[in-house]
């Protein structure tokens, strides 16, 4: 497995990373990332560990990966007003950009499952290579911001994914080999901040977004901080949130939840 670090990382050229904070070992990097903003940090910080502590993806679900296997990454962006708007945005163009920087440098075919995680698919089955949590603070402050947490399961064994979750896998499993993080992380900063400067020019990544999306049409479930609802996949609105055609023939749009493939026996 490739163990080396990102200690001595630096990003040569752009304005997201240009502040980078590198952590062997850290509880939470979107925790980091939250302390310094309120604390007056401006925008394009990027925070980095090798491992978390308590790492945490959507719902509080625990988010964990062997030492220096992934990249565990968390952006600090101050969206302009409407803020809610841009926030929502900035969230769907950093999943763009992670789906543009594995597919320029490994040409791994990838999708979106709703909202922001990235998956391999393959016919009926799929397997979960990132995830993504974002978070907002500041609202009863002027400096408002996001941080948007990423994290990417770079080089894990086979034999170590069932420990991390059922439907894990990493880039090193899908394409047989090691891959450099590095290259990896510069690709996506790059990526991401090229989409941030066009949405503050006009740019709407909504279309996108929508287009890298997986399941239309399937049955799925999906499971919300208060319930588990079953439907077939309709739409996202304008906000982003989820549209499921529920099993009475009702439309529901869900803002918030963990959607899955819908099991066969159910």
């Amino acid at each position: 497995m490739n163990r080396v670090t990102l200690a001595s990382y630096q990003r040569r050229a752009g304005w997201l990373g240009e502040q980078f904070c590198y952590f062997e070992r850290t509880a939470s990097t979107n925790d980091v990332a939250r302390e310094l903003a309120e604390q007056g940090a401006a925008e394009g910080l990027v925070v980095l560990a090798e491992v978390q502590t308590a790492g945490r993806g959507r719902l509080q679900r625990r988010w964990s990966a062997p030492a220096s296997s992934s990249l565990l990454i968390s952006l600090l962006f101050r969206p302009p007003e409407p803020f809610a708007y841009y926030a929502a945005r900035t969230t769907m163009l950093c999943g763009l950009a992670l789906v543009a920087a594995l597919e320029e440098l490994t040409a791994l075919p990838v999708e979106l499952k709703w909202p922001n995680d990235l998956i391999v698919t393959r016919g009926a089955e799929w397997r979960k290579l990132a995830g993504m949590l974002s978070e907002i603070g500041g609202l009863n402050e002027h400096a408002a911001y996001l941080v948007v947490g990423i994290g990417l399961n770079v080089n894990i064994p086979v034999t170590a994914l069932p420990e991390l979750a059922p439907h894990a896998t990493s880039l090193s499993a899908e394409l047989g080999r090691t891959v450099a993080r590095a290259p990896l992380l510069t690709a996506f900063l790059r990526q991401t901040e090229s989409r941030y400067e066009r949405l503050r020019a006009g740019w709407d990544p909504l279309p996108s977004w929508r287009s890298k999306l997986a399941w239309w049409g399937e049955e799925v479930q999906l499971q919300t901080p208060t319930e588990l609802v079953y439907g077939l996949v309709e739409s996202v609105d304008a906000e982003g949130a989820l549209r499921l055609t529920l099993p009475d023939g009702s439309i529901r749009a869900f803002p918030v939840g963990d959607v899955t493939l819908r099991p066969a026996n159910r």
